[in-house]
């Protein structure tokens, strides 16, 4: 299980075309790839389960608890990214609510783009 961050601070700011934003890059994939959104509510839980695939959880509001294999859970807050690698057993979990993206395929390699947490 590895961390990352795509917060505001990990960001570059775009002018091109009149604008003014941040964009924090997360990857780029070329083989299909599957992206969901994940809700939940207060004391929702994404059970123990190996991932199928190469998975990245991006947590966009909310804060919550992941572990990987071991029986240690790792705090999570909005900005934060976590990556489990294929076969990897993991889990998620909230006491007050979360919602995070998820993002799926069998080609992701999430520090090309984001920082190490």
């Amino acid at each position: 299980m590895d961390f990352y961050t795509f917060g505001k601070k990990s960001g570059h700011s775009i002018s091109t075309f009149n604008s003014d934003f941040i964009m924090s890059r997360i990857l780029q994939t070329e083989k299909e790839t599957r992206i969901g959104c994940m809700y939940l509510e207060e004391n929702g839980v994404i059970g123990y389960h190996r991932a199928t695939t190469p998975q990245l959880l991006l947590i966009v509001s909310g804060e919550g608890c992941v572990r990987g294999e071991e029986d240690k859970y790792y705090s999570v807050q909005p900005g934060d990214a976590v990556f489990w690698k294929k076969d990897e057993w993991h889990e998620t979990k909230t006491e007050k609510g979360l919602t995070a993206l998820v993002v799926e395929s069998k080609e992701l390699n999430p520090s090309l783009f984001m920082d190490k947490r």
